[in-house]
This record gives C-alpha cells, structure tokens and sequence, in this order.
C-alpha cells in the first residue's frame, strides 16, 4: 500500500512539475494582447482550412514582399518568434509567415490527434505560402525540431526559395536526446494530466530517430542553398548535429556556423546574426561548402 502511495506521489509530482516547467514559456490571448497594446505593427493571424486540417498563422510585412517562413520546434506555436515577428528590419524586407505546427496551439490535423510525420508536418506547414502574393523567392528558416521538417518543406518546394536557415537542428537520428521525465510520459496517467502540447513533443521525440531516417535519403534532393548554426553549449540538441549536416551537405551549396559558448535558443540569444543570415543574400563560395567558428562575448547562452 505504501509502495502504490509513494508511485502516486512521484506521478502526481513529475506531472506538476513538467506542467510548471512548460508553463513559463507558454503564451495565451492576454498575454500576447498585452504584449501588442504599444506595439506599432500587430500580426494579421489567418487560418487555412481543408477537409484534413485548420493550419494557425500569424504574419507581418506586407504580402507583396517574399516569404519568410519560420517553422518552430517541440514544443512551441508561432510565438516563439516573437522577437523575428516584431523585428521592424525583417519587416520591411519580408512578408514574416510564422506558423503553429499540426497539433500545437491553434492548428490540427482533423483526422489524427498525433501528427509525427514530418513529411506531413512540412506538407501542412507549407500551405501557409498561398498567403504570400510576391511570386518571390524567400526564405525558410527552422530551429530544433522544426528543422528538419523545414528541410523537407525545402526538398518539396524548391522553387520557392532562395535559402533554408537551420539554427540548432535535431537532424542526426544516431543522436536524440531522452530526459528524466521521456519515459513516464509514455504513460497514460501521465499525459491525462499533462497539457496536449506536451504530450505531442513527448510522442514526436519517441518517433523522431525514424522520421530522421526516413528523411537521411532525401538529403541528397535538397537544392536550396543553407546556413546551419550550431551552439557549443546547447543541452537540447547535442551539438554533433552540426557534424552530421555537414556530412550531408558536403557537396551542397552550404554553410556551417558554429558558436563555441551558445546556447539553444539562438533566434534570441543572437538575434542580430540570425537577422544578418536571413537579409544577406547566400555567399557562393569558390568551394561547395564553408565553415565558419563564430566567438564572441555575446556568445553566451
């Protein structure tokens, strides 16, 4: 009897205590109205509708410039790119197209409750391109988990883009990371008292090894020209990631950034580079491939 006491308890407590770790990084309606009152510029959200999906997006610049598709990672929605949305430089540059994956805040799959295909996560994600009126190539950007599926939306859709930016990509499926807390999320009396969003990054980390071994033999298909940047202190995706992309894109248009001191979320921590990668019009170089080690003391988190 103790011993069913004592499992409960540590249930219960690893269920509140994942809730309360998600918690401070999720965002509501008030939160992100109180976050645009002052604001000059404020997203025009749309949602896209099929008889398989509602896919959310929210966009600013207007739609006569070329694409900038941001893709998130797991768990997340659009507003991880708050600071990339709001960016009034980006803004006068680009039409900003941020999506909320199948399953994550708004957007879902009518069908499946539990979206890890990352071929059908990118099929979905690139529908938000028919808001875009330029007839411009843009650019593609993804972080962690939304990287590869990023990849994939480039492999698809070639022609509408002229660079694929990929910072921190969980790529390698020799290297994914499991926490503490990985495999009692596998438990139903777990995820009934944990928040959908969660429960949906916990079920695409578990498929995630095979979704990226499904997507090694298509790397070779990828023609669009890409920027992959990695953080040395990154204790999300292991930084060997960086190794493997350029085993993959050895004989693409490609170039690797490493920053020796960063940490996961490169899109804030170093948002100027990032910026300055998605303005800057990709550098041929005379060789297919560039690597480029990146330190500096704002090359801290």
């Amino acid at each position: 009897m103790l011993r069913k006491i004592c499992l409960w308890a540590c249930v219960c407590g690893l269920c509140w205590g994942l809730s309360s770790c998600f918690r401070s990084w999720r965002k509501n309606e008030r939160d992100l109205r109180k976050h645009y009152a002052n604001k000059p510029v404020r997203p025009t959200y749309y949602t896209i509708q099929n008889d398989s999906l509602r896919l959310f997006v929210a966009t600013t610049g207007a739609d006569t410039l070329p694409p900038l598709l941001l893709i998130h990672g797991a768990p997340g929605a659009w507003y991880g790119y708050l600071n990339m949305v709001d960016d009034s430089i980006l803004q006068s540059k680009y039409h900003i197209i941020a999506v909320d994956r199948l399953g994550y805040n708004h957007s879902k799959h009518r069908k499946k409750r539990i979206v890890t295909s990352i071929d059908l996560q990118a099929r979905a994600a690139a529908l938000a391109l028919s808001l875009n009126h330029s007839r411009q190539k843009g650019v593609l950007l993804g972080r962690s988990y939304g990287a590869p599926i990023a990849a994939k939306i480039a492999i698809l859709n070639p022609q509408r883009f002229n660079k694929l930016v990929m910072l921190a990509p969980a790529i390698d499926p020799t290297k994914e990371k499991f926490w503490w807390f990985s495999k009692p999320a596998k438990w139903w009396v777990v995820r009934m008292w944990l928040p959908h969003r969660i429960n949906l990054a916990s079920f695409e980390k578990f498929a995630h090894a095979k979704e990226l071994e499904k997507l090694a033999d298509e790397w070779p298909k990828l023609q669009v020209p890409t920027t992959v940047v990695q953080g040395g202190k990154d204790w999300i995706v292991d930084p060997t990631n960086l190794d493997f992309a350029r085993m993959k894109l050895a004989k693409k248009e490609a170039q690797f950034i490493f920053l020796p001191n960063a940490g996961h979320l490169i899109s804030y921590s170093h948002p100027d580079l990032v910026r300055e990668l998605v303005i800057t019009p990709f550098q041929h170089p005379s060789a297919s491939t560039t690597s480029v080690q990146v330190g500096t003391n704002e090359d801290h988190k």
